[in-house]
């Protein structure tokens, strides 16, 4: 194997681990944007609760 086929080499084998990095961090923060929302929906049990407030001075 040459200087060049080694390289190229190397460089799909640093980009498919690029790709599975990101690949699983994308999809760990996924999950927990959906925790999040499903927290935040739970959370609001009055669709205005907290929207108006009566302030007397």
């Amino acid at each position: 194997m040459n200087a060049v086929q080694l390289q190229q080499a190397v460089n799909v084998s640093v980009m498919k681990q690029v790709q599975d990095t990101t690949q699983a961090q994308a999809s760990i923060l996924l999950e927990g944007l959906a925790n999040t929302t499903q927290n935040v929906q739970a959370q609001a049990s009055h669709p205005t609760l907290g929207k108006v407030l009566d302030i007397k001075a």
